[in-house]
């Protein structure tokens, strides 16, 4: 794995984003080749290693032993399209109001397919969110959000703010709707 394949697997994915602002009805095919080695090795140097292990026990630290030879075993499987991903183990984070929220945890190398997908959908999708869309994306984060509403409450004239958070929301759409909505 070279630098000088993931700096050209980093030039596709800005002329997939050059393709992607100019022409919001374009049809991209055929991105999986992106997910090579080396871009999925500088995926993984991104993580913060202080984070829990999935269900397989695996570490970082373990994970990045034989680095390079896993990863071109991973990227072998993802172009035989064999790659299956072990199951998130569930974990229960307590909230303040004495309820627990369930939190699923990948095991690493689910995390480095995950973030390689990310970044290779971001790049393509980035161009379509507006700019006061802050929720999951690069670079942009709840305090950063905050900020824009308490500018916006001390600048202007404000009757109401309304926070809404709709527990379960993807569990109770009705799905048929949302696709109507949708095209």
């Amino acid at each position: 794995m070279s630098d000088t394949e993931l700096n050209k697997t980093l030039e596709k994915l800005s002329s997939l984003s050059f393709c992607a602002q100019g022409n919001a009805s374009f049809q991209f095919m055929s991105l999986a080749h992106h997910l090579n080695a080396a871009f999925l090795k500088d995926g993984f140097y991104q993580f913060a290693r202080n984070k829990a292990v999935g269900v397989d026990g695996v570490s970082w630290t373990e994970y990045e032993v034989g680095l390079d030879e896993r990863l071109e075993v991973l990227v072998s499987k993802l172009k035989r399209k064999t790659y299956k991903p072990l199951p998130s183990k569930r974990v229960y984070i307590p909230q303040g109001n004495g309820e627990r929220r369930p939190l699923g945890i990948s095991t690493i190398e689910s995390k480095i397919v995950e973030k390689g997908l990310t970044r290779l959908l971001s790049s393509i999708y980035e161009a379509d969110f507006l700019g006061f869309s802050y929720g999951f994306r690069p670079n942009k984060n709840a305090h950063q959000a905050l900020k824009v509403i308490g500018d916006s409450i001390n600048g202007k004239l404000v009757n109401h703010v309304v926070e809404a958070d709709i527990k379960g929301f993807f569990d109770n759409v009705e799905h048929d709707l949302l696709l109507v909505f949708c095209k």
